[in-house]
């Protein structure tokens, strides 16, 4: 594998890494950046064969993970160490499930919080222990989304998940940064992954009113953040900005909706 110059790396093969979600996406990109950067990574998915494929195509090595199973989070950084010494763990598994509140099913709304709040907190209890256990150090990272800044209807608890893991990075960072532990987030807009098709017709063009990213530039800039103490980055930061303001006034967006879903709409044809 040809490496890349790049701003943070660590000497070839010296610390794992664990990627969940990694089988495809977002997760399979970061994956691949971590792999260029250094990392032995560990890939995990609920998929054990999307697991695989990445694995094979970055030299790293699979494994089939729960993320809701708390149990299985430490066991699963016990392999990492196992591969080398654990340099980062990226909690970036998720759903995206769209639609009103009130229209979600039972099992969709409980997905939407078992997976993709609970799964960063599983995954970061067992990250911390294990940083700990080697003395300290490490990065710690969870892919969140711009949802998680301001009112989103028709995401309405997607964007909830966001934001609890936003707050959630925030006042971990402060209570493992004596033991060295650096914790991130990253907030892209839509990005364009499989999972955004799945979502509910009038959310999917809610999100592609936005600026749609490739995984591959949301990988770059989430670990970029890795060695520094940022802990979170908006992408792209004037999306941040806007969002921001309309968590402030709430309002005005919430009346352009169903503009913003009728330009995201045209968008995708």
């Amino acid at each position: 594998m040809i490496r890349r110059s790049v701003a943070h790396s660590v000497p070839a093969g010296s610390r794992s890494a664990v990627v969940t979600g990694g089988g495809r996406g977002i997760g399979a990109a970061i994956a691949r950046e971590l792999a260029g950067r250094g990392y032995r990574v560990l890939v995990t998915d609920v998929d054990e064969a999307a697991a695989k494929s990445t694995a094979a195509e970055i030299g790293g090595e699979p494994a089939a993970y729960d993320v809701t199973d708390p149990a299985a989070a430490h066991a699963i950084a016990a392999r990492a160490r196992g591969i080398a010494p654990l340099g980062a763990w990226v909690s970036n598994a998720g759903v995206g499930t769209g639609g009103p509140l009130a229209e979600l099913t039972d099992a969709e709304a409980r997905a939407l919080v078992e997976i993709n709040l609970l799964g960063p907190v599983w995954g970061s209890r067992a990250a911390i222990a294990a940083f700990r256990e080697q003395g300290g150090g490490g990065d710690l990272a969870i892919t969140a989304s711009l949802s998680g800044l301001g009112p989103v209807p028709g995401l309405s608890l997607y964007a909830a998940t966001k934001a609890a893991v936003l707050s959630l990075a925030s006042a971990l960072s402060a209570e493992v940064r004596a033991d060295g532990i650096r914790v991130h987030a990253i907030n892209p807009d839509g990005v364009a992954t499989a999972l955004l098709e799945t979502m509910e017709p009038r959310a999917r063009a809610l999100v592609r009113s936005g600026v749609l990213l490739s995984p591959e530039r949301v990988a770059t800039e989430l670990v970029g953040l890795f060695g520094t103490g940022r802990v979170y980055k908006t992408v792209p930061g004037w999306r941040g900005a806007m969002m921001r303001l309309s968590a402030l006034a709430p309002g005005p967006l919430l009346r352009a909706a169903p503009v913003l879903q009728a330009i995201g709409a045209r968008k995708s044809h």
